[in-house]
């Protein structure tokens, strides 16, 4: 029903299921993990109205402490999520895994996606863990093109040849076709890799 995706690793479809409603992930060497994507295998649906509340855990002598990423659902049936800004935090008092790792329990280096089916009403009043997100690739890149293109155009409407130039010792001029040459970079990086301007 669910597979689990680590960028740079084959995908896994060897979810454990804990009850009824709950699934977890083995995730070896989190801490190397920047994004994770979960989907449905499309072999069986959700009921009806019901969708997967997704969860990350990092292990801890207290226990696990797990922490809500997102959802999929029918109408969403993958999701990336940045796991990397993930802190290893406190135990959430109120998460559907307790029962599978209790406080006390002997640390264990590997994390794990839980993946709990739910209402999608109860889902949707459930906030992401601080630093992560559903990351839109596709969105993030239209709006960045976007973006450019309108500060490009702001830019160059105020273009003007050297002959119009008039003396202004206070004021600084950058040739237009040093914007030109920027942005043509600027779109040839970002056609290669979404997140170059992250290193």
């Amino acid at each position: 029903m669910f597979g689990c995706l680590v960028a740079g690793r084959l995908v896994q479809t060897d979810m454990q299921q804990v009850d009824l409603t709950h699934f977890v992930f083995n995730i070896e060497n989190a801490d190397a993990v920047n994004h994770i994507v979960v989907f449905l295998t499309g072999t069986m649906p959700f009921p009806e109205g019901m969708g997967g509340a997704i969860h990350f855990s990092w292990p801890s002598p207290e226990g696990v402490a797990w922490q809500f990423l997102g959802y999929i659902t029918n109408e969403k049936p993958s999701a990336i999520f940045k796991i990397s800004g993930l802190k290893k935090g406190n135990i959430s008092a109120n998460n559907p895994f307790m029962q599978a790792t209790q406080p006390g329990q002997q640390m264990n280096t590997v994390s794990q996606i839980g993946i709990a089916v739910e209402p999608t009403a109860q889902i949707a009043q459930q906030i992401p863990a601080k630093n992560t997100q559903t990351s839109n690739v596709s969105n993030f890149t239209e709006f960045t093109t976007k973006m450019l293109e309108n500060f490009y155009n702001f830019a160059s409407s105020f273009g003007i040849t050297q002959a119009q130039m008039t003396p202004q010792p206070d004021v600084s001029w950058v040739p237009l076709t040093v914007l030109d040459k920027w942005y043509e970079t600027f779109k040839r990086k970002m056609s290669q890799d979404v997140n170059f301007w992250k290193s």
